[in-house]
This record gives C-alpha cells, sequence and structure tokens, in this order.
C-alpha cells in the first residue's frame, strides 16, 4: 500500500476515534452540541442511542487500524472498512444531512481509490 493510502486510512480511523469520543462522552457537553447542532434537552433525550453509535464508529477506527497493522495482509479488512464507512455515509446523508457524505464517504471513497491505485 502506498504511502498516501495509509495516511489517508490512518486519518480516517483517527477521526472515527473522534467521533467516538463526541457520541460517547461529549453528545449532551458544549462539543458534542456544537458538533452535532444539538439543544441540550434534545442530546440528554437522545444520549443514550449516540452512545450506542459512536461505539460502532469505534468498531470501523479498529478495523481501520487492525487492517493498517496487518501491511499488505490487510488490504481487504481495509478495503472492507472503508466501504463500511462510504455506504453508512451516504446513508448519513440521505437520513440526517448532507455534511455527512463530506466527512464520511468522501474520505472513505479516496481511500479506496489509493489503495486500488497502489
Amino acid at each position: 500500500m502506498s504511502l498516501a493510502a495509509t495516511i489517508v486510512v490512518s486519518l480516517i480511523a483517527v477521526l472515527h476515534v473522534y467521533i467516538l469520543v463526541l457520541e460517547m462522552f461529549l453528545w449532551d457537553k458544549p462539543a458534542g452540541l456544537r458538533a452535532f447542532k444539538q439543544t441540550p434537552e434534545s442530546a440528554a433525550i437522545t444520549k443514550v442511542l449516540a452512545a450506542n453509535q459512536g461505539l460502532y464508529n469505534g468498531f470501523l477506527a479498529a478495523g481501520l487500524f487492525w487492517g493498517l497493522y496487518l501491511g499488505a495482509a490487510g488490504t481487504h479488512i481495509k478495503i472492507f472498512f472503508l466501504t463500511c464507512i462510504a455506504i453508512a455515509g451516504i446513508y448519513g446523508a440521505i437520513s440526517v444531512g448532507r455534511k455527512i457524505l463530506f466527512i464520511q464517504t468522501v474520505p472513505a471513497f479516496i481511500g479506496l481509490v489509493l489503495i486500488y491505485l497502489a
């Protein structure tokens, strides 16, 4: 895998760890409220759901870190998890907001292209 692909996949994994932190621990705090445009009232109601969602983002990050750890042998793992992220981003863009497409799907697609070009 090329250095560019490794860097992009690493950044996507770190992004999903950050999303995990926002959703699991900061959902009803100022950073989480700003990031997700929530009111304190709506955040309180949805806190448990957000934590569950954050856990899933952690699993996506873990899968990418696993693939990176395996190096070339983990290429299929990286492709699988990047594809999951891209599909989740498309669904999120349709169901929640277009911004998710640019935060999740576009980087995942770039990572996939870089992996295939390597």
